[in-house]
């Protein structure tokens, strides 16, 4: 007889009973074990302690205390895969979303409706997904922890810089564990930051605008979704907008493309990196941090063989080293660092290509 697997065993968390009772619905359907629910993130914090669950779903707004705080509590104390799942598209609302997942929070989905079965197919499947992925204590980090000096060094990595002076864009790829991976390496670049720097981000559908906003309180640079037709500049970060890939020409525009999802995904990361790979080769720079699966993957290694610079986020600084580490088993990947030494590479970068 073979073992029977194990259901993930879920703690759902939001003030209103009636999505409670949908999302418990929802996730018992897909085979997952509902252990308790609450209404408050003062009662997140406390069932993770006694029951201790595979994944928790979380509210933002509550009484007591909101998913943020809640968030950082848990990740603290009982570190535990969350994902948020909010109705809520107002700016404060979706600022503490993000500041939930830059204290560690997983991923964040729409609230489903019961008339609404593609919203609660990816609300089951990304509880199921998350339910699998390490997490660590995110400590307070400015009260506690040090900062990191880069392991590879810092006159090291200002050596790299000047080699690699006559790019001209960078391109990063990110998914789960993204938002905060991109905020701690584009924190500190100047808005003035000789470059354009363009984003594919896995990220619910309707929490694209959201995300920038939020980014674009926490960097110097200017932040925008991108449009169809626009040329990128220096001192801005683009991102890729919902349901379209993102592409740059060669006479420095933005292309805006509806072509077939891969695996899924649109945008992915893929033909960002193919469409650098054909018009600008070694004057590109192309980036894979935190996420799961192989996006970006295939776009890197053409970047890779054009003679563009690739980097990947190292392992033990990664939520999840999965599309990281399919870029280094197929050998699609120059250098690997972890987030400090990648944020100063960056700073490193444009202060070379100022001077060069």
């Amino acid at each position: 007889m073979t073992e029977e697997k194990a259901k993930t065993r879920v703690v759902v968390i939001d003030d209103s009973p009636t999505v409670r009772s949908l999302l418990t619905s929802i996730l018992a359907d897909a085979g997952m074990d509902v252990l308790g629910t609450g209404s408050t993130g003062r009662d997140a914090v406390r069932l993770v302690k006694e029951l201790k669950p595979d994944v928790i779903t979380m509210d933002i707004r509550m009484p007591s205390m909101d998913g943020f705080e809640a968030t950082r509590h848990i990740m603290r104390e009982q570190p535990t895969p969350i994902v948020i799942i909010t109705g809520s598209m107002k700016y404060d609302d979706l600022d503490l979303t993000f500041q939930a997942m830059q204290a560690g929070a997983l991923a964040v989905v729409n609230k489903p409706g019961i008339a609404d079965p593609q919203t609660c197919e990816t609300v089951a499947q990304t509880v199921q997904n998350m339910s699998g992925v390490r997490v660590v204590h995110h400590w307070d980090r400015e009260k506690t922890i040090p900062a990191n000096k880069p392991k590879n060094g810092t006159s090291r990595l200002a050596d790299l810089s000047r080699r690699f002076a006559e790019i001209q864009v960078v391109g990063i790829a990110s998914s789960t564990g993204g938002p905060s991976a991109l905020a701690a390496v584009l924190r500190d670049l100047p808005a003035d930051y000789p470059l354009p720097i363009l984003v594919v981000q896995h990220v619910s559908p309707g929490f694209t605008s959201g995300l920038t906003e939020w980014l674009g309180s926490v960097v110097k640079m200017q932040v925008d979704v991108a449009t169809h037709g626009d040329r990128f500049k220096p001192g801005t970060i683009i991102f890729a907008p919902d349901n379209y890939h993102l592409q740059v020409s060669l006479r420095g525009e933005v292309e805006l493309s509806h072509s077939p999802a891969y695996k899924g995904l649109r945008p992915s990361a893929n033909p960002l990196f193919e469409s650098l790979a054909k018009h600008y080769g070694k004057k590109s720079l192309g980036i894979v941090l935190t996420g799961m699966g192989d996006d970006g993957v295939n776009g890197l290694e053409l970047l890779h063989n054009a003679g563009g610079l690739t980097i990947a986020q190292e392992k033990n600084s990664c939520v999840v080293y999965g599309m990281p580490k399919e870029a280094v088993d197929r050998n699609a990947i120059d250098l690997q660092m972890n987030l400090e030494e990648l944020a100063l590479f960056l700073r490193q970068l444009g202060s070379a290509k100022k001077h060069a």
